[in-house]
């Protein structure tokens, strides 16, 4: 159960909107909470047990989650959901990208970083030029790449313990809605999956196609909220943390036993 909470800050109070709200459910709840900021994470002063929740962007949490142990590999589209994908969708990095590009016109198609997710937003190649945009980059840098869809509508689909707890336009046309039966059949597919997790987001959009497809999953610990209810989002956070807090605290169990066997 969570009794205390750290809450990034990127310094002089400046939070996320969405972590704001998270403050206000937790003070409600009686939890107590305390602000952090990236030095305070680098100089590993947060103390962090099975009863600690922290709450922080993707690049705040993905160094919280390596520092408890926490083994994370970023699947954006995870085998369970292809056939959702209305697209095909590769693996490269910038490295063989411009390698392949080189000398060659330039074909269209969509990037966006893999393992580090939020090192640059996803853009459309289309050019010479749109490809300098990754020379800033480590060459190693993995990718995603996909070919070129028009969504004329893109939801966020919000999933706590396999059920469906709120959907939220971030982008298009609101009179377009989801297909919620694909939408479900999905969900029903991640959850009978090895990789199922408590709580995450599955973003949807609509095609100008009319087709309903997946655009990403993304994972519940690091979620924008899109204007969600923030009890709703504050529980949903809450569940896939205590779920990580469980694995890391089984791992080191499992490493400990069998330390002393040896």
């Amino acid at each position: 159960m969570i009794k205390r909470a750290y809450i990034h800050e990127y310094g002089n109070n400046k939070l996320e909107p969405e972590h704001k709200e998270v403050i206000e459910v937790l003070k409600a709840r009686g939890i107590q909470y305390e602000l952090f900021t990236n030095k305070k994470l680098s100089r590993n002063q947060l103390i962090i047990d099975n009863e600690t929740f922290v709450v922080g962007d993707n690049p705040t949490i993905a160094t919280v989650l390596k520092r408890i142990g926490f083994h994370f590999i970023n699947d954006s589209y995870p085998k369970s959901l292809e056939k959702y994908l209305g697209r095909q969708i590769w693996e490269t990095t910038i490295r063989k990208l411009l390698s392949q590009t080189s000398f060659k016109e330039v074909p269209s198609l969509f990037v966006k970083p893999k393992s580090k997710a939020k090192i640059f937003t996803g853009f459309i190649i289309n050019s010479d030029y749109d490809l300098f945009q990754l020379e800033s980059f480590s060459k190693e840098t993995d990718l995603y790449c996909s070919t070129v869809v028009n969504w004329l509508s893109e939801y966020r689909v919000f999933v706590n313990n396999s059920e469906i707890v709120g959907v939220k336009l971030y982008a298009g046309d609101e009179t377009l809605k989801l297909d919620l039966t694909i939408v479900q059949k999905a969900i029903n597919d991640f959850e009978n999956s090895p990789g199922k997790t408590a709580a995450y987001g599955m973003d949807f959009g609509v095609l100008d196609s009319g087709q309903t497809t997946l655009i990403e999953w993304n994972d519940g610990f690091s979620l924008g909220s899109y204007g969600l209810d923030k009890e709703i989002y504050t529980d949903l956070l809450i569940a896939r943390w205590e779920e990580i807090l469980k694995i890391t605290s089984t791992n080191k169990c499992i490493s400990k036993n069998e330390q002393n066997k040896d």
